[in-house]
């Protein structure tokens, strides 16, 4: 069982990055009087309680035209009706009802997920009175609140809470879940096609992380492969920014549910800032990462064509260099098949440990010929013990006398040590320090 998702919805300017903000304590969304601010979807994590659900603050999406909006709103509920585990429809307590509040409350009704009518900027008690004339709508979850500070707003997350179904245990899948993610038109269905397709395959549906979607399980020379679902639109859809919302929910959650993600690019195109976030997404998340180079059959080559075009990707992602880069094509079926290898692969190496004797055996004395500098002070800092901790990613524990004064230049020294000397190629690491 995943955890849940939750959509905020509503007209610009009612408070929707506000209370994306109170909700995930951060400052995340940008928040300004003038409508449309929020113009790129902001995902976070709320805890409440010590429960955990993920919110997307979906403000500034409709082109500020009055012809589109009534459209652009109707699809993006749409949309959330079909993606997320339940709904915050914020509408402005100060300014009333509006038309477009009400044909949003009209699909909600209709809708089969739980959802929830927040009737913002009612700042105290006395500004309650401005949610009665919402009560219209028919909803059965209407809650006067103030997203600004707080107010009434852990009322609502006890009754949401109640609602979201959470997972008693952890995650006990033992099968590689593995995302072809990436951005819309370079190929990820042909990829997805041309991999179940294949005639060495057993192709069978099983349910999905969300009640819609469904996943597919590979067989692959007699293990089994889960390709989490990273389907398209079920239909048209008439604002474009709405097609590119719709491909940013579908992305993260198959990111947050998978082992190891394949972004696949357009050899065309390279990286984008749109697959620069995914990628920071995925290394935030401490996910496997691959990247494939679709459309490879395209691309007119010469003897050093890869060699250049990795060297070129790689420059992008600055620190993030131990990622594999895969060239494939989904027409011709080029090198696809190797992509399962490498996720595997990559799978193995996030789950490696490494015995603590070797760890302090190779690592301790290559730190001592290159020793962290000296603190502020003029202290002498040491790195004393090493051990590995975490089931599910790799995490380095250094214990040292003045963690304090380790600087990231260091960190990142230690960590290209450690992939040069171990490996861990594809995966995310995260390295502490610890006074010892």
């Amino acid at each position: 069982m995943s955890t849940p998702l939750v959509l905020i919805v509503g007209r610009p300017n009612v408070g929707k990055s506000t209370l994306f903000n109170r909700l995930t304590n951060s400052t995340t969304a940008i928040v300004d009087d003038v409508s449309g601010v929020t113009r790129d979807r902001i995902y976070g994590d709320v805890d409440w309680n010590g429960k955990y659900f993920r919110v997307i603050d979906t403000g500034g999406y409709v082109p500020n035209t009055e012809d589109l909006f009534e459209t652009a709103i109707r699809e993006q509920i749409e949309i959330a009706m079909d993606e997320c585990d339940a709904i915050l429809f914020v509408v402005d307590g100060r300014i009333g009802l509006t038309p477009s509040d009400k044909e949003v409350s009209e699909l909600l009704r209709r809708a089969n997920k739980p959802s929830y009518l927040l009737v913002n900027k009612c700042d105290s008690p006395a500004f309650a009175v401005n949610a009665a004339e919402f009560y219209s709508f028919g909803l059965k979850n209407v809650y006067d609140v103030s997203a600004l500070n707080g107010r009434n707003l852990g009322n609502l997350l006890d009754d949401l809470m109640a609602n979201l179904s959470f997972a008693d245990d952890l995650d006990t899948e033992v099968r590689l879940r593995l995302a072809i993610i990436g951005k819309p038109n370079v190929g990820k269905s042909s990829i997805v096609n041309a991999l179940l397709g294949y005639d060495r395959t057993i192709v069978t549906n099983i349910p999905g992380t969300t009640r819609d979607s469904i996943d597919s399980v590979l067989k692959y020379y007699g293990e089994e492969v889960v390709l989490v679902d990273t389907a398209g639109l079920r239909k048209k859809s008439k604002v474009k920014e709405n097609i590119e919302f719709f491909s940013n929910v579908r992305t993260y959650k198959a990111l947050w549910s998978c082992d190891v993600a394949i972004l696949l690019l357009d050899s065309n195109l390279g990286i984008e800032n749109q697959d620069q976030k995914i990628i920071d997404e995925a290394v935030r998340r401490r996910k496997g990462l691959i990247l494939a180079v679709n459309k490879w059959d395209l691309i007119e080559k010469e003897t050093n064509t890869a060699k250049q075009y990795t060297d070129a990707i790689q420059r992008k992602m600055g620190s993030i260099d131990y990622v594999p880069i895969v060239y494939v094509s989904a027409l011709t079926k080029q090198r696809i098949f190797k992509l399962i290898d490498v996720a595997k692969k990559v799978n193995e190496e996030r789950k490696k440990k490494i015995p603590t004797s070797e760890l302090n055996d190779i690592l301790l004395p290559e730190i001592e010929n290159m020793p962290p500098p000296a603190s502020p002070t003029g202290k002498e800092v040491k790195i004393k013990y090493i051990q590995q901790v975490g089931d599910h990613y790799p995490i380095f524990m250094f214990f040292c006398n003045d963690p304090r004064n380790i600087p990231d230049h260091y960190k990142r020294f230690l960590e290209k040590m450690i992939r040069r000397i171990f490996g861990f190629e594809g995966v995310p690491m995260t390295l502490t320090f610890k006074q010892k």
